[in-house]
């Protein structure tokens, strides 16, 4: 136990020591806040001037969460920066000399990766749905609505284990390019596209993102299976990733 808290610490340490896997990383706060701040000021303007821009399923309560579906391309870049930073510089030679049992050195991987994204992702999904209610003025919701709590700690978990899907995705593809290319179109436009299309429709649902945003909808009648369904391409990727660090050189 005490060499597996060794070799997080260290995994840690090179976090910080990193900067741009550590920028990624605080990214996602400002992003996260201010889109949600912006987006509730422009809800508000719209609901005062009876605008019919405003969308027909719009809800205070679920403004407060949509910023934080941009801000997780923040944590996804994090997620695969993790892990490639260290075959781009060959420094994964050097973690496994210094951890030699590569299931240590993945676990301690995968464990600041959840760490990181859990130390921000709670604050800031917290932070930005009161700066969208704030931002909405009189049109604002309160944090205790029904189905709002139940749908901030979906954000939370949520926002981690698409962490952990994304460095899982990047052990298994060794270089920040290819995960990078798959993960931020899927998530900024892919998916939906493809939700529009009648053949894909149904399949997408259970695509990792569109099935996860069901966590950190209000009153989803689908947020369990979202989350088993997230939970079930995080294990996979994760698995994946385990594979090809076990049995590949780095």
């Amino acid at each position: 136990m005490s060499e597996t808290l060794a070799a997080v610490h260290a995994e840690f340490t090179k976090l910080r020591g990193v900067r741009g896997t550590l920028v990624a990383l605080l990214l996602f706060v400002p992003v996260s806040v201010l889109l949600s701040a912006l987006g509730g000021w422009s809800a508000r303007g719209a609901l005062d001037s009876d605008s019919p821009m405003i969308r027909a399923d719009f809800t205070p309560q679920q403004a407060g969460l949509d910023g934080i579906l941009y801000g997780q391309l923040a944590l996804i870049v994090f997620g695969v920066l993790v892990v490639t930073s260290e075959f781009g510089s060959g420094m994964m030679r050097v973690s496994l000399l210094a951890v030699p049992r590569r299931g240590r050195l993945y676990l301690a991987k995968a464990a600041v990766v959840a760490g990181a994204a859990a130390a921000v992702a709670i604050p800031v999904v917290l932070v930005s749905y009161l700066a969208a209610q704030s931002a909405l003025g009189p049109h604002g919701a309160s944090i205790g609505t029904d189905g709002v709590p139940r749908a901030l700690a979906g954000a939370m978990v949520y926002l981690i284990l698409m962490s952990l899907f994304a460095a899982g995705i990047a052990m298994m593809a060794r270089n920040a390019i290819i995960p990078l290319a798959v993960l931020l179109p899927m998530v900024l436009a892919g998916t939906h596209v493809l939700s529009l299309v009648g053949a894909t429709k149904e399949l997408v649902r259970y695509f990792p993102d569109r099935a996860g945003t069901q966590m950190l909808t209000v009153d989803s009648p689908d947020a369990v299976t979202g989350f088993a369904v997230m939970l079930a391409w995080t294990a996979a990727a994760l698995a994946g990733g385990y594979l090809r660090h076990r049995r590949w050189d780095a």
